[in-house]
């Protein structure tokens, strides 16, 4: 299990806020909060996988060009 660390709240404008302490930060930029009964979880945003990445792409309207014209085919290659 996690250690445990009493810590202050403090407000930052109209924001209720609470510093982390070094042993419990998090390695991201930007976190997901919600509350769970009388508790806050705060989980770090994963970053999406590359299928996921090039789902989202939207599709080239552009041709590409036949690059093995003028080729042998592969049947008539000497190896």
């Amino acid at each position: 299990m996690f250690p445990e660390r009493h810590v202050r709240l403090f407000r930052n404008g109209r924001n209720q806020a609470v510093r982390i302490p070094r042993e419990f930060e998090l390695d991201a930029q930007e976190v997901i909060m919600r509350r769970e009964e009388d508790r806050l979880v705060i989980e770090p945003v994963r970053g999406k996988g590359l299928l996921a990445t090039l789902a989202s792409l939207r599709p080239l309207d552009e041709d590409f060009p036949d690059v093995d014209t003028g080729l042998l085919a592969l049947d008539d290659l000497e190896l």
